[in-house]
């Protein structure tokens, strides 16, 4: 049987002044406290970037005018299917920053980011931008699994 194509799944890394902007998901839902990225899943019909667009306004108020893909591999986590991830730069938005959906917000630098729990799916990507490692491509692998391929 044909394998399904992933879910795709779009988050921006949002930069001020040598800082990266996260949140801390809600309690009560998949992944409660844990850290991410803002962004979301792809609805029918969407672009990625159009995708990060919307899920920039809903989840922070914002326009954003998304940047360079700077990775994207595949994750999958425990039980579920596959999913795609792919990673956006943003260095401009209009719009005053309004959390809408997390926990918390917060700015923090790019070393000090494998200090947060971090979504499974994050964690290497995490890893990277705190060596500020050159942009690449993971490969893809399953939830426990060790290592990366930049």
């Amino acid at each position: 049987m044909p394998r399904r194509p992933p879910l795709v799944v779009v988050a921006a890394i949002i930069e001020r002044d040598g800082q990266i902007l996260i949140g801390q998901r809600r309690d009560g839902g998949r992944h409660a406290r844990q850290w991410e990225f803002p962004g979301g899943k792809l609805e029918p019909g969407e672009t990625p970037r159009k995708a990060l667009e919307r899920e920039l306004d809903e989840e922070l108020g914002i326009r954003a005018r998304i940047g360079a893909e700077i990775t994207r591999y595949e994750y999958q986590y425990p039980g579920r299917p596959t999913i795609q991830l792919k990673f956006y730069r943003v260095r401009e938005f209009q719009g005053e920053l309004t959390n809408r959906v997390f926990r918390q917000i917060r700015w923090e630098s790019p070393q000090r980011l494998p200090e947060y729990d971090f979504v499974a799916g994050d964690v290497d990507f995490v890893r990277q931008l705190a060596l500020r490692k050159p942009p690449g491509r993971h490969r893809a692998r399953k939830a426990g699994e060790e290592g990366s391929e930049l």
